[in-house]
């Protein structure tokens, strides 16, 4: 009994953060001679047992509990993360409990992510997941995414998407922006919505599911584009396959062609686990016509519009795409004499290039492959002074104007024929 006595007592000692050993007088007796030997091996395992125990009960206070709402210290504090890292706490594994995706403890990258950091909660300790000085929503930062929220599930929290949440559903694509991605949308909320209705009543309310599908996902691009990626005058491929036109000479608008039409962004890089929102104020419609049907429509591609069903390119130009078309006036067509059959062919080749492209995606001196097979020559971008492409002759043609887009294309205007070598 002497000896539990003074195994007690020192335990109450080493809870009292009195680590060294405590030897009672009795014990001191206890340990002479042949009780000595006796009892010195039990007594060793005890005072092992004992710094083993006290050592995990003070680890166990320092720490998150295992499936609370701070998450696991383990996602960022076990490594050393103590104000965040582009990886969110990647790691060491953020616990599911948190919400975030494939280990992510609680959001996107940067320091305004909702992190480990000086914005945890006491609960998670210095290397909790809580949410950080981003906090979870939409806010300095964009980390929207926070809680692991995909596209859809954060349009539909931030609560001013319902129309769009609607239509996405009757159109059946919230399974499709759900998916993995990663996606760019440019997400018309419910008052751009409302101005679109107003602009054109009945529109919206008319559309097949089809023809809804194809406007919705003129909205959306492959790829996580950060409003610092997008170009001005660049183009970009979305999903429906037209193309976008960037404006960022004031601030960051998306055209369809149609200036009357242009949508500014009026909030950028809301993050989610699977790509970026763009938030816009109006609806965004594709280009109705094709690259062939655009030139036809200008009036003043009647030479260019000929030349093509003489050479029969024009099922070519109203194919899928994307293309984009350096496009000769009728008074540069008139400057020259053109030639026929296969050579007509490969002129008009010349001015095509397989991709669609602004005038903000094109680099100087940059050397555009053309369609024209039968050619090495290839077009080079000269932008010293505006936008010009020259060909194999002296002469280089101005582009003015550019960007006039089509539903699979790009038409630059040009005012002279190009000319292969």
């Amino acid at each position: 009994m002497r000896e539990v006595g003074w195994w007690l007592g020192a335990m109450e000692s080493m809870s009292q953060g009195n680590t060294g050993p405590r030897v009672a007088p009795s014990a001191e007796l206890l340990l002479q001679g042949e009780l000595k030997m006796k009892y010195l091996p039990w007594f060793t395992a005890i005072m092992v047992a004992c710094q083993s125990l006290l050592a995990c009960s003070s680890d166990d206070s320092e720490t998150s509990t295992a499936s609370g709402g701070g998450g696991a210290a383990a996602a960022a504090g076990n490594s050393g993360q103590m104000g965040g890292s582009p990886s969110g706490g990647r790691g060491s594994g953020g616990a599911a409990s948190l919400g975030g995706s494939n280990g992510q403890a609680g959001g996107s990258s940067g320091g305004n992510s909702a992190v480990a950091g000086a914005g945890g909660t006491s609960s998670a300790g210095d290397g909790g997941t809580a949410a950080g000085q981003g906090g979870v929503g939409v806010g300095e930062g964009g980390a929207a995414g926070a809680n692991g929220m995909n596209i859809v599930e954060t349009a539909v929290a931030a609560g001013t998407f319902t129309k769009l949440a609607a239509a996405l559903a009757s159109a059946g694509l919230v399974d499709t922006l759900q998916g993995p991605g990663p996606f760019t949308v440019f997400a018309p909320d419910d008052a751009a919505f409302a101005a679109f209705e107003t602009a054109n009543p009945g529109v919206l309310s008319g559309l097949s599911k089809a023809e809804l599908t194809t406007i919705l996902t003129y909205h959306v691009v492959s790829g996580a584009l950060a409003a610092q990626d997008l170009r001005n005058n660049g183009v970009l491929s979305t999903v429906a396959g037209s193309p976008l036109l960037i404006d960022k000479a004031t601030s960051v608008k998306l055209s369809d062609g149609v200036k009357a039409d242009d949508a500014t962004v009026t909030l950028a890089d809301v993050k989610a686990s699977n790509g970026i929102i763009h938030v816009i104020n109006f609806v965004i419609l594709p280009p109705a016509k094709d690259i062939v049907e655009t030139a036809v429509a200008a009036g003043t591609f009647t030479a260019l519009a000929g030349a093509l069903t003489s050479a029969n390119l024009v099922d070519t130009l109203k194919g899928p795409g994307p293309f984009t078309v350096f496009a000769p006036t009728d008074a540069a067509f008139a400057a020259v004499t053109p030639p026929s059959g296969i050579a007509l062919a490969n002129l008009l080749k010349y001015h095509v290039v397989g991709a669609a492209a602004g005038s903000g995606d094109l680099s100087n001196q940059q050397a555009l492959t053309t369609l024209d097979s039968a050619t090495s020559s290839k077009l080079t971008v000269d932008l010293s002074s505006g936008v010009k492409i020259k060909d194999s002759t002296s002469v280089e043609a101005v582009v003015a104007p550019a960007n006039i887009l089509a539903k699979n294309g790009v038409i630059h205007v040009v005012d002279k024929v190009l000319v292969p070598n």
